[in-house]
């Protein structure tokens, strides 16, 4: 049986107490930390083997997605910069007259490029077509990019205008007027274009009060170019609108 301390012995021991005190509260600490870390790796165990696989299986699919994603991301670069080389050939060969080389080059874009490039290729057979005296064949084509919900919006806007300015003459002046209405608005990439389409439209349905203001606009859009300004400003002034903003800027385009 263990002896306690003889204090009547030793005199006044309230230092060793103190002492032995603090070197009972230390091992107990020790011990206790000892114990909680093998609860914890006892409930660690636990959840490795609850939940081990379910947890590596969502770790091993996120590996693979994010590989599957580099390599998809990789894998289209490389066929938009091949895409690219092959739309610049085609293009060059087209500036430097061999329509047909060009076409033919341009022809596997157009039907598995992706969508950019798909547009752009259309776009330029429908040019080829016109250059060739085919505006049957280039409005097919114009019209094929612009209801292709896949191309960019600035491609099949632009397929709009050449589309309706190849079938100009043979489409209803409202017709002209509902496909070209949005892009004919100030502010619009197009405006020119589309609004010069539109307000001649206007004039052939008698609507001279919305032609007049139209090309009064077109007229002072600086955006737009000189050419196309100065035919706007022409038709304003036959329709009795003044779209000259002063003398010097009038000489500066060639207007009066």
């Amino acid at each position: 049986m263990a002896l306690f301390p003889n204090r009547s012995k030793s005199g006044d021991n309230t230092s060793g107490d103190s002492k032995f005190a603090v070197q009972q509260a230390a091992q107990q600490d020790v011990f206790l930390r000892e114990v909680d870390d093998a609860l914890r790796e006892d409930e660690f165990m636990r959840a490795v083997r609850t939940y081990g696989k379910p947890v590596g299986a969502v770790v091993v699919a996120g590996l693979l997605g994010l590989a599957g994603w580099l390599w998809y991301s990789e894998h289209n670069n490389d066929v938009a910069g091949k895409q690219g080389e092959t739309f610049t050939q085609a293009l060059d060969q087209v500036e430097a007259g061999r329509i047909s080389t060009g076409r033919d080059a341009m022809a596997p874009l157009a039907k598995d490029g992706n969508a950019g490039y798909q547009a752009a290729a259309r776009l330029m057979e429908g040019g080829i077509a016109l250059q060739q005296n085919k505006p049957a064949d280039a409005g097919k084509l114009f019209a094929a990019v612009a209801a292709d919900s896949k191309a960019p919006q600035a491609y099949r806007d632009l397929a709009t205008i050449r589309e309706v300015a190849v079938n100009f003459d043979k489409m209803p002046p409202q017709q002209v007027v509902d496909r070209l209405r949005a892009l004919a608005t100030p502010g619009n990439p197009w405006f020119g274009s589309a609004g010069e389409m539109v307000g001649i439209a206007y004039m052939k349905l008698g609507k001279n009060d919305q032609a007049g203001p139209l090309f009064a606009a077109i007229a002072k859009d600086k955006e737009v170019p000189d050419s196309l300004r100065r035919r706007a400003r022409q038709l304003a002034g036959l329709l009795g609108v003044d779209a000259v903003e002063d003398a010097a800027a009038a000489a500066r385009t060639g207007g009066q």
